[in-house]
């Protein structure tokens, strides 16, 4: 797994009862900017740092990857299938996968995972149970990699919903020598940073107009 990550590779499968998994290399990779190019809703901004939401890392990755995994209105199957999840919480046992979680009243209601190597990380999947839950969590997760050193935030695919943040795509070899670079170097993965730190650091990630 960790192999094929450093080659640029990332596994799905099917649907969530498939029972093949396939290796994908895309064209054209999505990323998510960690520098000035991550635009943050004021909005948003305003809710992930409110009190509404408790927002954890590493808390607890099975549940997330299973939040994950579930079906959601307008996405009844996932490519999250049993195999996909032992592998991810294989990773996660050994210190190279993260979740963040968020938190509503005691009920987990959104969060995200991914992998870690180097100064790169992978996104695998995001959910939301209640408005911006998702959208917290990746909120969190960019200002947590920016206080880490990490260079690299892989979102595998664009999509309209990470566009909104400055998600975009690049071709394969540009993506790979950013990927060379950033597996070569050092990063830290805060479990609990400073709550000061993460707050000073999420207000100063640019704010867009946008809702």
């Amino acid at each position: 797994m960790l192999r094929a990550y450093r080659a640029g590779l990332f596994p799905m499968a099917e649907s969530r009862g498939g029972d093949r998994l396939y290796w994908l290399d895309p064209e054209r990779r999505g990323i998510i900017p960690l520098d000035e190019g991550f635009h943050l809703p004021k909005r948003l901004m305003r809710t992930a740092l409110s009190s509404g939401f408790e927002v954890t890392a590493d808390r607890d990755f099975a549940a997330t990857i299973a939040g994950c995994a579930a079906a959601a209105p307008g996405r009844e199957d996932t490519w999250i299938n049993p195999e996909i999840e032992y592998l991810f919480l294989s990773l996660y046992r050994q210190g190279h996968a993260h979740s963040i979680e968020v938190w509503q009243a005691g009920r987990l209601v959104g969060g995200l995972y991914g992998v870690v190597l180097g100064a790169a990380f992978f996104g695998e999947s995001m959910f939301s149970r209640v408005r911006d839950a998702s959208k917290v969590a990746l909120v969190h997760l960019v200002a947590r990699l920016r206080l880490g050193g990490f260079t690299l935030l892989d979102s595998q695919f664009l999509t309209e919903h990470l566009a909104q943040f400055g998600a975009h795509e690049i071709p394969r070899a540009d993506y790979k020598r950013r990927l060379a670079h950033a597996v070569a170097m050092r990063a830290d993965w805060f479990i609990t940073p400073d709550p000061g730190l993460l707050e000073a650091e999420i207000r100063a990630l640019r704010p867009s107009h946008a809702a």
